[in-house]
């Protein structure tokens, strides 16, 4: 082999040299010799290039631990990209995303952190009530309660055969109290299993299984609203989860939480006619003949999933008006879903007001009281 011109070095000696360069280990006279011999050799240019980029990941003051939002992106990604091998329907289509991307957290966390301990936090009346448990125990409540839905769709109810409550905190209750020991990890198996039915009995199902109704004890839902009321819960018990074992969890897509967004404005009406009825909220002042416009404060939720709402405010019957609306309050998308979580109380939540502040009391306190276990 020849000597590399000016060094009296063979190229295969400088070759060899390669990886001691690359470390910073060569005498000085080699370091000159191998780094003018890169200006005339580009095989050599370009292994030195591949060698100094290896000798980057040894250094020891840089962490060789992935990104710990890598696994969240990357399923973002799939979620938001990838064709579903069975067409799954718009209806169920949150419920499928959110029990998915809960299911890429459990995944991810170590055995001693399904212990680790979660506050469930609701409103009721006027106060804000908490429960607390761990991550296994939030993954029972979820799989407590998705079992209103399994047997609406005839499918097996985890809380067995035979009498059942329909009520979610019963449900959770006899499920946790049914636990021989604490939950573990293995509670996650089960309640996969069931969200998958779920979205294929779902997917595969008829117009009048579609239409189904899911009773919740004191109240009952569409199964189409009641699939986006699970997809909500789901994502809220997954922050719960993800804040416990210090994890990054994002909001929903912007179409599935303006979805929820919907559906909990929807509500909206009857939880103000509730709450007028338990002595809660003001007296109705304008009554209408149903269907017809009413009273109604203007919910403009602004940022991811945002859009405008009209709340009818004296009737449930009303059809709420822009025509009609006597105030207006203006909240982030993601921050009205807290405060229909009861992660937040009423008096955090507006960001900005005008008009009727009566009216605007009774939607918001309304909206924290759409929020439970």
């Amino acid at each position: 082999m020849t000597s590399a011109p000016g060094t009296g070095l063979s190229h295969r000696v400088l070759q060899a040299l390669l990886g001691a360069w690359a470390l910073s280990a060569c005498s000085a006279e080699e370091t000159a010799a191998v780094e003018d011999h890169l200006t005339e050799c580009a095989p050599c240019a370009d292994e030195a290039l591949r060698l100094r980029d290896a000798v980057g990941l040894l250094h020891t003051d840089g962490s060789l631990d992935l990104d710990p939002t890598l696994r969240s992106r990357v399923m973002d990604g799939c979620l938001g990209r990838r064709p579903a091998r069975i067409p799954v329907p718009e209806h169920a289509a949150p419920y499928d995303a959110e029990t998915a991307r809960l299911d890429a957290l459990l995944r991810d966390i170590g055995d001693s952190e399904w212990h680790a301990p979660v506050r469930l936090r609701w409103f009721e009346e006027e106060r804000e009530v908490s429960r607390r448990t761990t991550v296994a125990g939030v993954i029972g409540h979820l799989t407590a309660v998705d079992g209103l839905l399994s047997a609406a769709l005839g499918l097996d109810d985890p809380l067995g055969r035979g009498e059942t409550p329909q009520d979610p905190i019963e449900r959770t209750e006899r499920y946790w109290s049914a636990a021989q020991r604490p939950p573990t990890r293995t509670v996650r198996e089960p309640w996969r299993a069931q969200s998958h039915e779920l979205i294929r009995t779902a997917s595969f199902a008829g117009r009048n299984v579609a239409e189904a109704s899911v009773s919740y004890g004191a109240f009952a839902l569409p199964l189409q609203d009641a699939l986006l009321d699970r997809a909500f819960e789901c994502w809220v018990h997954g922050g719960d989860i993800a804040d416990a074992v210090d994890y990054p969890y994002q909001a929903p897509a912007a179409a599935h939480l303006h979805r929820m967004i919907d559906l909990a404005a929807r509500l909206l009406p009857a939880a103000v006619a509730g709450r007028r009825r338990a002595g809660l909220a003001g007296p109705a002042k304008e009554l209408v003949t149903a269907g017809a416009p009413g009273r109604s404060v203007h919910l403009e939720i602004e940022g991811h999933g945002g859009g405008d709402w009209f709340i009818a405010l004296d009737s449930p019957a009303a059809l709420g008006s822009p025509e009609r609306a006597v105030a207006q309050v203006a909240l982030d998308g993601v921050e009205f879903c807290r405060l229909a979580a009861g992660h937040i109380s009423p008096v955090e939540a507006a960001a900005g007001q005008e008009g009727d502040r009566e009216a605007i009391r009774d939607v918001l306190f309304a909206t924290a009281s759409l929020s439970r276990l």
